[in-house]
């Protein structure tokens, strides 16, 4: 089954220049598919365009369907619903979209009681359950704090902790580890991949680390001033892909540590 499908899909900001243009693929359920390419290609905006979280003036054409239903035909109750149950997603940047006047638990908490857990006893397990496997060792003390008393790889845990909660069907990752060591890097990589293997969860990886794209991924996908230049099977893209961008980031891995996830260089 398709959990997403995009057709001819594109965002423009200025009416003019296309940040999306015309990028079409579809993910399955239990896929996962990494999209790499340089820094303003468009891999966030897609992101940001299937979750319907595009900024005020931008104008998305084409289109898009998630579990077979067009996104551009649902009403604002539908699409609220989808997200951060069935869709959920992890920012680059989770601090920017925390409150900053409330406490990481009440946000937290806020969370998972609009998604329909209204036991309060199994929404503390949950929340203490997942800062522990995201490497926060003391949620106590994690939950009782605001946003700008954590630093910004614990504030980045916390979001990712939260979007993984609901075991969603499709999870959307924008940069999810760029702001974490490389340990915590790993265990948010082995998260990811039993959500995959335990729930059949769907994953769209943004990311600069070719590495971990390639250990990941069934399919890598490469954008580049907008459009989607190529997509294949990950091996196959780290055998033959010919774009400069990828390719300069290809040549410098050698392997991946399984157990770290750390790129060698040579």
């Amino acid at each position: 089954m398709e959990i997403l499908s995009i057709n001819n899909y594109s965002i423009s900001y200025d009416g003019r220049r296309s940040a999306v243009d015309a990028v079409s693929l579809t993910v399955a359920r239990g896929e996962i598919l990494s999209i790499v390419g340089e820094s303003g290609s468009g891999k966030s905006t897609l992101l940001h365009g299937v979750l319907g979280l595009l900024p005020a003036g931008a104008a998305a054409r084409g289109s898009l369907a998630l579990f077979g239903e067009d996104v551009n035909t649902m009403s604002g109750k539908a699409r609220r619903a989808l997200r951060g149950s069935r869709v959920s997603m992890i920012f680059q940047d989770t601090g920017r979209y925390m409150n900053p006047i409330a406490r990481i638990g009440a946000q937290y908490d806020e969370f998972l009681r609009v998604h329909g857990m209204n036991d309060a006893r199994r929404r503390r397990d949950l929340q203490r359950e997942m800062l522990l496997k995201l490497h926060l060792s003391d949620p106590e003390r994690v939950l009782r704090a605001y946003p700008f008393e954590l630093s910004g790889g614990m504030r980045q845990r916390v979001g990712i902790a939260i979007a993984m909660s609901l075991k969603p069907e499709l999870l959307l990752a924008d940069e999810p580890t760029s702001a974490l060591d490389v340990t915590v890097q790993a265990q948010v990589i082995r998260q990811m991949m039993e959500l995959r293997e335990s729930f059949g969860t769907a994953i769209v990886l943004v990311t600069h680390n070719i590495g971990v794209a390639a250990y990941l991924s069934d399919r890598i996908g490469v954008m580049q001033n907008g459009k989607l230049v190529e997509l294949g099977d990950a091996a196959e893209s780290i055998d033959h892909t010919q774009h400069p961008e990828p390719r300069s980031l290809l040549d410098a891995v050698v392997e991946i540590d399984d157990e770290s996830l750390i790129v060698n260089h040579g």
